[in-house]
């Protein structure tokens, strides 16, 4: 289910769940690969962790605040706060066990 929010910050300081964001482009090839193993990951993780997808191009402002230099860039973050950072792509059951 799509909920809307004013802003990013306010989405990820609101949400209860952790919150995995992709940073991308839609035209970049490894974040089509990423894009897929996240698809892949999302349904087992559903109930425990929130998935967000942000077009880097889309949205400069988020990704200059976050230091996104490569694509593709997942953040875990907890509280509203990074906890994590994973740059480039990571095979699936990699990416299972760090959300964990």
């Amino acid at each position: 289910q799509k909920k809307v929010f004013t802003s990013f910050h306010e989405m990820i300081e609101q949400s209860k769940e952790p919150v995995l964001v992709e940073f991308c482009d839609c035209r970049c090839r490894p974040c089509q690969m990423m894009g897929g193993i996240l698809n892949e990951v999302a349904p087992s993780l559903r109930d425990r962790v929130k998935f967000v997808k942000v077009d880097s191009e889309k949205y400069p402002t988020v990704a200059s605040k976050y230091q996104i230099g490569a694509l593709p860039t997942l953040i875990l973050f907890k509280g509203g706060k990074p906890v994590d950072r994973i740059e480039g792509v990571v095979m699936a059951g990699d990416l299972k066990s760090r959300l964990e």
